[in-house]
């Protein structure tokens, strides 16, 4: 698999782009991130967000109307498409599917999995591609998501860190800002970020 990132916007949202078998997913297109993807991808299949929050969708609509693909949001989410109370000016987009839960889809024999992390926001999941684990602001390297926002939620967060701990493989994280970390590397932090909330 082939993964290109480019941060994107002044929060520096990282828009990913993951090529498997010949196929390329759009994972949290943010920002001016259309012109980026469009001269990067070459087999469009879907874009898939991580989250609802606008530095992560906020070129949906445009990729959706420009390569004539899929969108999947995490149903949670769907809401904080249409409106943001930071971003009054976000483009609305609409998902085609609205994932429920820890949903798997596969596409010609690619199979992507989300699974459901909410806290930072009511939808937020991660989403794995091979040996990949795409972790929007679920969590990053030594960091989780903020859980001081609209719709955040502190409770729901620790029961994701637990759920997160509990899982027993280990893949890269690609989060949603920064560099890369590891599922093994992260879970050893769960604990300490458990007591902090």
């Amino acid at each position: 698999m082939q993964i290109k990132v480019q941060p994107m916007g002044v929060y520096q949202t990282n828009c990913y782009i993951a090529t498997i078998d010949g196929k390329d997913f759009i994972i949290d297109p943010g920002v001016d991130a259309t012109e980026w993807v469009l001269q990067n991808v070459t087999n469009p299949v879907a874009i898939l967000n991580t989250h609802g929050h606008f530095d992560h969708v906020w070129s949906n609509d445009a990729l959706q109307k420009k390569l004539g693909i899929k969108l999947y949001t995490p149903k949670g989410d769907v809401m904080l498409l249409s409106s943001s109370s930071w971003m009054p000016d976000l483009p609305p987009s609409t998902p085609d599917v609205e994932v429920v839960g820890d949903e798997e889809f596969d596409f010609d024999g690619t199979k992507i999995k989300f699974r459901h992390f909410p806290g930072h926001s009511p939808g937020c999941s991660t989403i794995e591609i091979g040996d990949a684990m795409f972790s929007g602001d679920f969590i990053f390297e030594r960091s989780i998501g903020r859980t001081d926002f609209p719709y955040s939620n502190p409770s729901d967060m620790k029961k994701s860190l637990e759920k997160f701990k509990t899982l027993n493989f280990d893949k890269t994280l690609y989060p949603g800002h920064g560099g890369t970390t590891t599922i093994a590397q992260e879970q050893r932090n769960a604990d300490y970020w458990m007591r902090t909330l």
